[in-house]
């Protein structure tokens, strides 16, 4: 397995990288977008913080609308097979952090980017993607279970007798479930190291949940667990805001990659799909992120609590492009199945 740089971050590859010269949706490719009328939208964004207010910004600016359907994105990529090989495909485009490199293997992605101010890194070296948000995964606790400065901080007190029983992750394959984990931990300390201390792990009885990454976060919220493992941090972020009793942990280092959206190919709106991921990587479209407590990509938008990205230095963190993830999740499944099946 190819090692990752667990000393690379999202926020260092933005002040290092450079950007493309900003540049305004072009005027042709809106009036065809009009003529389309409408666009669909297979999404892994959740539908009141972030599909919802830029399908509206959307709808308000170009007066398209916009139809979407909210999956994960193994369920998207499957969606949109199924749908290819029937000859109806039914979106014009589509994000998620795993769907593009699956799609892509089965040519049903379109090979276009738009002309938007964001730096090289956050758009596919083949032409196939640009990113909208970032994920960073850490563990969540309830903050009435787990009094802050309790909470277990790095790898190796995950080990402590008094977390078994506790604990709690996602168990379908991705990188916000415990696969993810056991990825982490494998770039952290290696092989010899990650598996002697995933065999330790194993004891502590970690209670697997079939459940998205935002869902075991949900469950930690409720009271039934005290630590949920691989959760999205700025999600710990947004509900802790909302008066709920939780924090998130700065166990590093965490993986760290985006949800990247790509146009499909034989799409039925192509320019309407085209228009709207220019909205959604613009200015305009990524401060709704920022809004919802989610973590834009464009440098000129500021996420709400900047400390919740890793910075290169207190905060470190392996970032995983799309394929990189693509590449490496089989093995890491293997690796959790070694301990965790």
């Amino acid at each position: 397995m190819r090692r990752l740089n667990p000393t690379f971050t999202a926020s260092l590859a933005l002040a290092l990288l450079s950007s493309a010269p900003a540049s305004a949706a072009d005027g042709a490719l809106i009036e065809a977008a009009k003529k389309e009328g409408q666009v669909t939208w297979y999404t892994v964004q959740i539908i009141p913080q972030i599909v919802r207010p830029i399908a509206e910004g959307f709808e308000r600016k170009y007066g398209i609308r916009v139809n979407y359907v909210r999956a994960n994105s193994a369920e998207i990529g499957l969606r949109v097979i199924s749908e290819a090989k029937a000859g109806r495909v039914q979106a014009s485009m589509f994000d998620g952090a795993q769907t593009t490199p699956m799609l892509k293997r089965e040519g049903l992605v379109e090979k276009w980017v738009p002309d938007v101010d964001l730096p090289k890194q956050l758009f596919d070296p083949e032409g196939y993607w640009v990113a909208c948000n970032y994920y960073i995964n850490t563990p969540g606790f309830n903050t009435d279970l787990v009094p802050k400065g309790t909470e277990p901080r790095a790898f190796e007190d995950l080990l402590n007798p008094k977390w078994k029983g506790k604990l709690a992750w996602n168990i379908q394959p991705s990188i916000s479930a415990g696969q993810g984990f056991a990825g982490s931990v494998l770039i952290a300390m290696g092989e010899e190291k990650a598996r002697k201390y995933l065999a330790e792990l194993s004891k502590q009885n970690i209670t697997p949940l079939k459940v998205s990454g935002r869902q075991v976060l949900d469950q930690v919220i409720a009271g039934e667990f005290p630590i949920g493992l691989q959760i999205f941090n700025n999600h710990a972020f947004i509900s802790a805001g909302q008066g709920a009793p939780v924090d998130w942990i700065r166990m590093q280092p965490p993986l760290v990659t985006y949800s990247v959206m790509s146009l499909l190919k034989n799409a039925p709106q192509p320019n309407a799909g085209k228009l709207l991921i220019d909205y959604i990587a613009s200015e305009e479209g990524q401060k709704i992120f920022a809004d919802a407590g989610e973590l834009p990509v464009h440098p000129r938008v500021k996420s709400k609590d900047p400390s919740l990205i890793p910075d290169g230095g207190a905060f470190k963190a392996t970032f995983l492009t799309p394929e990189e993830l693509d590449r490496s999740l089989a093995g890491w499944t293997r690796l959790f199945d070694d301990y965790f099946k």
